[in-house]
């Protein structure tokens, strides 16, 4: 287990890929090898985050010792922005960013931090009124913009005509702007074919941005993580992962419904159970699709909070379980300068870390006893022999969970019925009694269990 863990424990200070190893339009498996380790603004900011709030967020992941965990990425969603300049390229609204983005940039790296923007496809209309040239054309943004055709899966943006040459010098403009503020992460919202208020397809402008976030990779030997965003079509996967570095396979893990404040006197819940539910089952088609280069995105972890997460300890810890096993990103919505105990004993679990961060992710086990669908078992199997088996209770009342090993035999490539495997919880850090012919054994609702087997020697 050793080796698992030091693939978690990067030092902070590790360098970029050098650019000259990246292989065409930056999808080498140099870069994005591993989900990336975060903390997003939006769960707990919305659509206002300040320069304040974001410095104290990564103080905050600092003082916790998250990086050291690899807990890396400070990415600022929606509400940075304040309009636009003489060429179309979105400014900061210096009201809430007085620094500029370059010097948050610069303040984040100088702590071994990465730090990450938000933006989407499209023309909106104020940009279309406006109607600047261009950078380094005489093209206006109207004769880019095709106003028959939605922008985006947000109501309210113009399509951006990808057949105009002067469309790739626009979208260079700004990931140059981007890269000129030191940006290591790009969220690109509102994407389709996919979920949102309306259809659209913005497969062509996202090679695009790709190919001109991989330009500026190679002029800067600073890569940017290229993250899709909301609930894409599996139809398109094999497109997402050759332009992109992770795609969200589901809504927002948010509750809208829940109420919001960012005052921590206004008790006001991150999420609920059904929010996490939905993942078990909308994960399962993208399975094949998570490996090095690309990752499938469950949204962000909202755990941190305590009771404010919206859900409870049983069900945060199935939560952190799921999104480990399935190799997604982690990245935290939660309020870190609020930071309860547990909820950080739990994110700090390096055993469960390496999970992830090993990239190999699991699947659900196909067993007679368990095809109700509210008990699940998923596996993952590694070179070496060894598995993680993780245990999950998705109903409303305790259940017993109960297979045998010839059962896992026979869907997988293992021998456990002949040599029982050792099992390790990887919660309580304890060996379990011996596993004799299989699993027998009572979970609360929403709770899980998680063990590494290790073949009998």
């Amino acid at each position: 287990m050793r080796g698992l863990v030091f693939l978690v424990l990067l030092p902070v200070s590790a360098a970029w890929p050098q650019a000259a190893k990246l292989s065409h339009l930056a999808k080498s498996e140099s870069f994005a090898e591993r989900p990336y380790m975060g903390w997003s603004s939006w769960s707990y900011f919305r659509s206002k985050p300040t320069e304040e709030k974001v410095k104290a967020e990564a103080d905050a992941l600092m003082a916790a010792h998250l990086p050291e965990l690899g807990y890396r990425y400070i990415n600022i969603d929606a509400g940075w922005t304040d309009g636009y300049d003489e060429h179309g390229i979105p400014k900061p609204n210096l009201r809430a960013f007085p620094s500029g983005m370059k010097a948050l940039a610069d303040y984040l790296h100088s702590r071994g931090l990465r730090f990450g923007l938000y933006f989407g496809p499209g023309i909106g209309p104020n940009l279309y009124q406006a109607n600047p040239v261009i950078a380094g054309t005489n093209v206006h943004i109207q004769d880019i913009v095709d106003t028959s055709i939605p922008g985006s899966t947000l109501n309210g943006s113009y399509k951006i005509d990808v057949t105009k040459p002067a469309a790739r010098a626009y979208i260079d403009s700004v990931v140059e702007q981007f890269a000129r503020w030191g940006v290591d992460f790009l969220k690109f919202d509102f994407v389709g074919p996919g979920g949102g208020n309306r259809p659209a397809d913005n497969r062509e402008e996202v090679r695009l941005w790709h190919e001109a976030i991989a330009r500026a990779t190679e002029r800067t030997g600073r890569p940017i993580w290229f993250e899709l965003s909301n609930w894409l079509s599996i139809d398109q996967a094999n497109l997402w992962r050759a332009n992109a570095n992770g795609w969200r396979i589901e809504d927002d893990i948010e509750c809208y419904a829940c109420g919001h404040s960012s005052d921590p006197a206004i008790k006001a819940n991150l999420t609920e159970w059904s929010k996490v539910a939905d993942r078990f089952n909308d994960v399962r088609p993208w399975i094949p699709y998570a490996k090095p280069g690309g990752w499938n995105d469950l949204d962000s972890l909202e755990l941190g909070n305590g009771a404010r997460d919206g859900i409870t300890p049983d069900e945060r810890q199935s939560m952190f379980i799921l999104w480990a096993i399935s190799c997604a990103p982690l990245y935290l919505g939660a309020d870190l300068t609020q930071m309860d105990a547990d909820d950080l004993k739990l994110i700090s679990n390096r055993d469960i870390l390496a999970i992830d961060q090993r990239g190999i992710p699991a699947a659900p086990l196909d067993i007679q006893s368990l095809r109700d669908g509210v008990r699940q078992a998923w596996m993952t199997l590694y070179p070496d022999g060894s598995a993680i088996l993780a245990l999950f209770n998705l109903g409303a009342k305790s259940a017993p969970l109960q297979f045998n090993w010839r059962e896992v035999d026979a869907l997988r490539d293992t021998h456990f019925a002949q040599h029982p495997p050792r099992l390790t919880d990887l919660i309580s850090h304890t060996d379990v009694p011996a596993a004799g012919e299989g699993i027998d054994l009572t979970l609360a609702s929403h709770a899980s269990r998680i063990f590494r087997l290790t073949p009998a020697r």
